[in-house]
C-alpha cells in the first residue's frame, strides 16, 4: 500500500461508490433533488485539496505522500487544518455519498476512506515530520488540529 497514493485511493473509492449504488442495488435514503445540495461539498472539498497541494508547489516543497518533507508548510488552509488536502477528500467523498442517494453502502466506503486516511497515511506523515521537524512540528500540532 505505501505506493498507492492518496489521490488514486481517491479515485478508486469514487468508483467502488458508483459501483456499489448501482451494481448491488443499495438502497438510496435522498430523493427528490435533496442530494443535489451536496454539489457544493464536493467543489468544497476538491477546492481544499486543490488549495493545499498548489501551496505546497508555491512554496516547492515535495507533495508527495512517502517522500521526505522539505519544508514545514503551517500558512494558508494548513493554518487551521494539518491535512487540507486530506480533509477535501473527505468532505468530497461524503457529499458523492449524498449525491449518490445516501446509500449505506457509499456512507460506508466514505468512512473506510477516512480511517485509512487517518490511520496510514497521515500516521506515516506525522511520524516522518516529527523526526524531520522535531519541537517546531511538535508546536505546530499543538496549535492546529489533525482534521478541524
Amino acid at each position: 500500500m505505501k505506493k498507492l497514493l492518496p489521490p488514486v485511493l481517491f479515485l478508486f473509492f469514487v468508483i467502488a461508490m458508483a459501483v456499489a449504488c448501482s451494481l448491488q442495488g443499495s438502497p438510496h435514503h435522498l430523493s427528490g433533488g435533496y442530494n443535489l445540495l451536496a454539489v457544493p461539498f464536493v467543489l468544497l472539498g476538491l477546492g481544499l485539496s486543490f488549495m493545499g497541494s498548489s501551496l505546497f508547489r508555491k512554496i516547492g516543497t515535495n507533495i508527495m505522500t512517502f517522500g521526505a518533507p522539505d519544508k514545514l508548510v503551517t500558512s494558508g488552509p494548513f493554518s487551521w487544518t494539518r491535512n487540507p488536502m486530506y480533509l477535501g477528500f473527505v468532505i468530497s467523498l461524503f457529499a458523492l455519498a449524498f449525491i449518490m442517494g445516501g446509500a449505506y453502502s457509499s456512507l460506508a466506503l466514505a468512512v473506510v476512506f477516512l480511517v485509512i486516511t487517518d490511520r496510514w497515511y497521515i500516521a506515516f506523515e506525522e511520524k516522518v515530520m516529527r523526526q524531520k521537524f522535531g519541537a517546531d512540528y511538535d508546536a505546530y500540532c499543538q496549535k492546529v488540529r489533525r482534521w478541524i
